[in-house]
């Protein structure tokens, strides 16, 4: 999160409503609920681990038993069953 002053963005009327509240401390301001992103999502990584979970449930339907899964991906067999219970 970096620092922005306020006094170069912030109309001053905006800024002296502000001070009503809060002076000399720092503010954070979150961006509105439809801007946030899902986990992983920017990473790569929600779509590296539904690759993952997809080629278990494939492995799963293709005849591998949950343990041999589990021992495979080194997952525990609850999250196995998880993955494979579950519908998309």
């Amino acid at each position: 999160m970096k620092y922005v002053n306020a006094n170069n963005i912030i109309p001053e009327e905006l800024i002296t409503e502000l001070q009503k509240y809060i002076q000399g401390e720092t503010l954070y301001i979150p961006k509105p609920r439809a801007m946030h992103k899902k986990w992983g999502t920017s990473s790569g990584a929600r779509k590296k681990i539904n690759e993952r979970n997809s080629k278990i449930k494939q492995s799963f339907y293709d005849g591998y038993s949950i343990s041999e899964l589990a021992e495979k991906y080194f997952l525990s067999p609850e999250t196995i069953k998880k993955i494979v219970y579950t519908k998309e």
